[in-house]
């Protein structure tokens, strides 16, 4: 009996020795599962296709949709500029001896984009983009081309309206500017660096940004949508693919997008685009005065009794201002109905009346309060630069 036992104790000890060397050098020996039939049976998780939408048809993911309705009514611009004449090209004396040179240097291109909005061809874009410019050529999002001529410009907003003449043009939708909120999602379209049209998205910011220094009119829309350069004239556009605004210009100190983009309301760009349409330039109204913001040392100083207002510093002589009275050192607070605290304000509110119509101003001199009647002029059209 003590001869098995020791028998039995001994094989024991040997295959546990045998199991402890065999689970230290080849564990896979163990192992239920050999390692060698695992990329045989490696399960790729996929995930499920969406639900269809009404028709049968898979609902977008994303902002697919929006792209896809607006991306096609959006082109790329490129505004050929002259070269730069010689100074002396047009004296007589130099062309005896040298005879009619060409002009120095090579034609200038510069690269922009812009959005088609009619059937019957109009487009808008930036000024900036075609000023100056001798040929401009319109690529489309299907690969067709055409040159276009300018139908008008409005420097002071900083919008153009071209018109090319192809059939079955794509045509953009203009979307409730009215109903616009900061946070709502909207994308960018255009061509920024020539690279091709490109879609990027963003937030609205903020709304009504001006003080700026970009335009005479301004009131922005502020979004983080990267936009670059060659992208302005280019499409902001809400999540349904309609229109809420013209890419114009970036913050940047690269020369790249540093997420702070300004786009012109999709109102202001229809109004302008009507206007230029109709009668070739836009109408606005004018005084003749020169203002700039009151301050409260100013108002201190003087006694006035009013904290806000548009000091006026200057008055044209016999413009419209002028024959009503007003004098350097008043402060106007009201066009019509409507109160001013600033410049940007003035200028909004005068712009908006329309030329022969006669307004009253709230003037403020010193201690006295006026009301004086203004007989609104047409502003003065900037000239374009000549190319």
């Amino acid at each position: 009996m003590r001869r098995t036992w020791i028998i039995f104790s001994q094989a024991v000890t040997v295959a546990v020795a045998v199991l402890f060397v065999v689970a230290t050098l080849k564990p896979e020996w163990l192992a239920r599962n050999p390692a060698r039939v695992l990329p045989q049976i490696v399960t790729i998780q996929t995930a499920p296709p969406a639900a269809p939408a009404a028709g049968g048809e898979a609902a977008p993911a994303g902002y697919r949709l929006a792209a896809q309705r607006a991306s096609p009514a959006v082109v790329s611009i490129a505004a050929s500029r002259a070269p730069a004449r010689h100074p002396l090209a047009d004296d007589p004396l130099f062309r005896f001896f040298f005879g009619d040179r060409p002009p120095s240097g090579q034609a200038q291109v510069g690269l922009g984009s812009g959005v088609i909005v009619s059937p019957e061809g109009y487009l808008l874009t930036n000024h900036h983009v075609i000023e100056g410019a001798a040929d401009i050529e319109v690529q489309l999002a299907d690969g067709r081309s055409a040159r276009a001529r300018i139908v008008g410009t409005d420097p002071e907003s900083d919008l153009a309206v071209l018109q090319i003449d192809l059939p079955d043009l794509p045509v953009v939708t203009f979307g409730d500017i009215g109903g616009l909120q900061v946070g709502d999602v909207v994308l960018a379209i255009g061509n920024p660096f020539n690279v091709g049209q490109t879609v990027t998205s963003g937030i609205v910011s903020a709304l009504g940004r001006n003080r700026l220094g970009i335009n005479t009119f301004e009131n922005f829309i502020q979004t983080d949508a990267a936009i670059n350069p060659g992208n302005s004239g280019g499409a902001l556009v809400d999540v349904e693919g309609q229109l809420v605004g013209i890419n114009t210009a970036i913050y940047s100190r690269s020369g790249g997008s540093l997420g702070i983009g300004f786009a012109i309301p999709g109102d202001v760009a229809r109004d302008v685009l009507v206007a230029l349409i109709r009668d070739g330039r836009v109408t606005r109204g004018w005084i003749g005065v020169e203002p700039r913001d009151l301050t409260p040392e100013f108002a201190d100083s003087f006694g006035l009794p009013v904290k806000r207002g548009v000091l006026i510093t200057g008055v044209l002589q016999n413009g419209p201002a002028g024959a009503a009275g007003v004098r350097p050192g008043d402060v106007v607070t009201r066009v019509g109905d409507r109160e001013v605290a600033d410049t940007r304000q003035l200028l909004d509110a005068v712009a908006a009346l329309k030329p022969g119509d006669a307004v009253t101003l709230g003037v403020q001199r010193r201690a006295e309060r006026l009301e004086l009647n203004v007989v609104v002029a047409e502003r003065p059209q900037r000239r374009p630069r000549e190319p």
